[in-house]
């Protein structure tokens, strides 16, 4: 019992996702001693989802193995690839079946307030204990009600995206990954070595349009409609691993990583898009400014916000409805680039 109860104050002694889901498993490896043992999460729209790797730990291994969240969704296998776990995600119910090769499969629905969201896959070379069985369900109970803790905390509880406290901690870890210094020129024998490129993040600042005047007219419960709605289209218009904030009020941000600015552009522009044709209840048509930059090396979440909420005035004084590139309206002179705070002025 007081390994049980170690394994738990360990589980929750964390406030990163990622390392609790690895430790859950790490934990959980200890306890039932399988062949292997992993969390997938479903990903993906409806009719493209697949399975993303959270955490795998095989026979003797020490570190748990896991897909990037910024994988490319079609390197992962279809749902349809597996269909004991697509089973127990829509059956919310503990399946216990016997592998082809003679070991046993254990699932286990990961459940939130909101969905089914993936599963825990246990390999034994024996069919799983009741009382194991009900230890696991007990660990997932805990498990589950401490990341409600943790959307209680992190989530806006309006449009269920990121709240503006935790965007400080995700951008830095974005820009750890960018180099200071410009990237290097391309090889001598003119070929693409695109494992050797740097990740390339953009941050984009997102602003209804004249929202003051649709609380005006219908008020702040159509208002407030009108941004559950909103977040809604964010979710169905880009994809799963682009992290999406609510800063409050009708301003929202986007951290994604692409590979150019071309990208970036053209998924804002794909967001804009859909928000003018989608006909908001009572309301209508509304439509949205958007001002992006790239992350730059250095970077404090500050100075790359400010860069991108300067592009979103400059299209809001430009007629509204628009994507802008903080880096073309430099290009074009239409912006000055704001000079580098010194070591100095930091202090």
């Amino acid at each position: 019992m007081s390994g049980v109860v170690d394994h738990l104050a360990e589980l929750t002694g964390f406030r990163d996702r990622d390392v609790m889901d690895v430790t859950l498993v790490s934990a959980l490896r200890d306890l039932l001693m399988p062949r292997s043992i992993a969390i997938y999460r479903c990903v993906g729209e409806p009719g493209e989802q697949r399975w993303l790797t959270r955490a795998r730990l095989r026979g003797d291994e020490v570190v748990a193995s896991a897909d990037s969240v910024w994988v490319d969704l079609q390197m992962l296998p279809r749902v349809d690839d597996h269909p004991r776990r697509l089973e127990c995600l829509r059956q919310r119910t503990v399946l216990q079946v016997r592998d082809g090769g003679g070991a046993w499969v254990t699932l286990f629905p990961l459940v939130t307030d909101r969905e089914v969201v993936g599963v825990l896959e246990v390999y034994t070379g024996s069919r799983l204990r009741e009382s194991s069985r009900r230890m696991v369900s007990s660990v997932l109970r805990i498990y589950h009600n401490f990341q409600g803790l943790l959307d209680y905390s992190e989530r806006d509880t309006l449009t269920g995206l990121l709240n503006r406290k935790t965007f400080d901690e995700s951008f830095l870890k974005a820009v750890s990954e960018v180099p200071v210094t410009p990237a290097s020129p391309p090889p001598a024998d003119g070929r693409r070595h695109p494992s050797a490129r740097p990740p390339r993040y953009f941050i984009g600042v997102i602003d209804i349009d004249h929202f003051k005047s649709i609380n005006d007219r219908f008020g702040h419960l159509i208002g407030d409609e009108v941004l559950l709605l909103l977040s809604r289209l964010m979710r169905s218009s880009f994809r799963f691993n682009d992290l999406l904030y609510r800063f409050g009020g009708e301003e929202f941000v986007v951290l994604m990583r692409c590979e150019d600015e071309h990208d970036a552009a053209h998924a804002f522009e794909r967001f804009r898009a859909n928000v003018e044709h989608y006909n908001f209840p009572q309301v209508g048509q509304i439509t949205v400014s958007v001002g992006f930059t790239e992350i730059r090396g250095g970077d404090s979440p500050a100075v790359a916000f400010d860069r991108a909420d300067k592009a979103v005035y400059h299209a809001k004084g430009q007629g509204r409805n628009l994507v802008c590139s903080h880096a073309e309206l430099v290009a074009q002179g239409v912006m000055q680039e704001a000079a580098q705070a010194s070591e100095v002025e930091l202090f």
